[in-house]
C-alpha cells in the first residue's frame, strides 16, 4: 500500500484481522440460526464489511483515548496516534468516515435493524474508558462487541427474539473468557500505567473463571438452539465446541503472552465450529 496509508491501516488493526473475525463471528451466527442454517451470502458480505469498519472506528476511538497510555506502554508506543504518525485531528477526521461507511451499511437493512445498530452507540464510545474505573472493562467489551448477535437475527426477522437474547448472552460470557486471555498479555504493564482489567483481578484464579464462562456458552448456546428448534448436528458441533474451549483452559499459561495469543487467536475457530454447528444443524431440519 502507498506509504501514506500504511499508518492509517495499522490504526484500524488491518494488519490484525482476528478482531474483525470475533466482531463478525456473532452476527454470522445469528442471521443463520434466523435463516434456519441458510444465510443469505449477500447479507453475511454486509455484516463482514460492516464488522470491518466498525472494528477499525472502535480501535480508532481506543487509541484516541488511550493515546497517553498508549506511549508509556512498549507494546503500544509505536501505534500509529501514540507514536505521531497520526495526529489526533486526521484520527477524528478518519474517525468521522469511518462511522459514515459503517451507517451506509446498517442502512441496507430493516428500519429495526438500523434503530437497534444505532443503539449502541452509548456503549461504543463509553467501553474505551472502563479500564480507567473498574476491573470487569472485559464485561462492556462483551455488551459492545457482540451486538451483532441481536442485528443478525433482526436483519432477517424484523425484531428481537428469544433464540437471539439467549447467543448474545453466550457471546457476552464467550468475550469475557478470551479478553480475560488476551489480557494477561498485558498484565504487568496495566499494573505499571494503573488501567484494570479481569486479568489482574482474578490472577492465578483464572482458570476457574474460564471455566464458569466457558461452561456458561456452551450452556447457552444449547438452549438458543433448543429454542431454535436445531436438530442433532448442532448440538454435537456445539460439544466439538466445547471441547476446543476446553483445550484453551487447560493448555494456557497465563504467564507466557505468546500462549495467551495463540489461545486468544483460537477463537477464530471455536466461531467457526458453531457456524457449523448452526448451518449443518438448520440442513438436517
Amino acid at each position: 500500500m502507498p506509504v501514506a496509508v500504511r499508518p492509517y491501516l495499522r490504526l484500524i488493526r488491518a494488519d490484525r484481522p482476528i478482531g474483525t473475525w470475533l466482531l463478525l463471528i456473532p452476527c454470522a451466527w445469528s442471521t443463520a440460526l434466523a435463516t434456519g442454517g441458510r444465510p443469505d451470502p449477500w447479507v453475511l458480505a454486509l455484516f463482514a464489511a460492516g464488522a470491518f469498519v466498525m472494528r477499525g472506528a472502535g480501535c480508532t476511538i481506543n487509541d484516541l483515548v488511550d493515546r497517553d497510555i498508549d506511549r508509556r506502554v512498549a507494546r503500544t508506543a509505536t501505534r500509529p496516534i501514540a507514536s505521531g504518525e497520526i495526529s489526533a485531528f486526521s484520527a477524528a477526521i478518519f474517525l468521522v468516515a469511518l462511522l459514515l461507511v459503517g451507517l451506509a451499511v446498517l442502512l441496507q437493512f430493516n428500519r429495526f435493524t438500523v434503530i437497534l445498530g444505532l443503539s449502541s452507540i452509548g456503549l461504543i464510545v463509553i467501553y474505551p474508558f472502563m479500564k480507567r474505573v473498574t476491573y470487569w472493562p472485559q464485561l462492556m467489551l462483551g455488551l459492545v462487541f457482540n451486538w451483532g448477535a441481536l442485528v443478525g437475527w433482526s436483519a432477517e426477522r424484523g425484531m428481537v427474539e428469544m433464540p437471539a437474547v439467549l447467543m448474545y448472552v453466550a457471546c457476552v460470557f464467550w468475550t469475557l473468557g478470551y479478553d480475560t486471555i488476551y489480557a494477561h498479555q498485558d498484565k504487568a504493564d496495566d499494573q505499571v500505567v494503573g488501567v484494570k482489567s479481569t486479568a489482574l483481578k482474578f490472577g492465578s484464579a483464572t482458570s476457574g473463571w474460564l471455566i464458569f464462562f466457558y461452561g456458561m456458552v456452551v450452556i447457552l448456546l444449547c438452549l438458543s438452539g433448543l429454542v431454535a428448534q436445531q436438530t442433532w448436528p448442532y448440538f454435537g458441533f456445539i460439544v466439538a465446541g466445547g471441547i476446543h474451549l476446553v483445550w484453551q483452559i487447560r493448555s494456557l499459561d497465563i504467564d507466557d503472552p505468546a500462549n495467551c495469543l495463540r489461545r486468544f487467536k483460537s477463537n477464530r475457530d471455536f466461531g467457526f465450529i458453531v457456524f457449523a454447528a448452526i448451518v449443518f444443524g438448520g440442513l438436517s431440519g
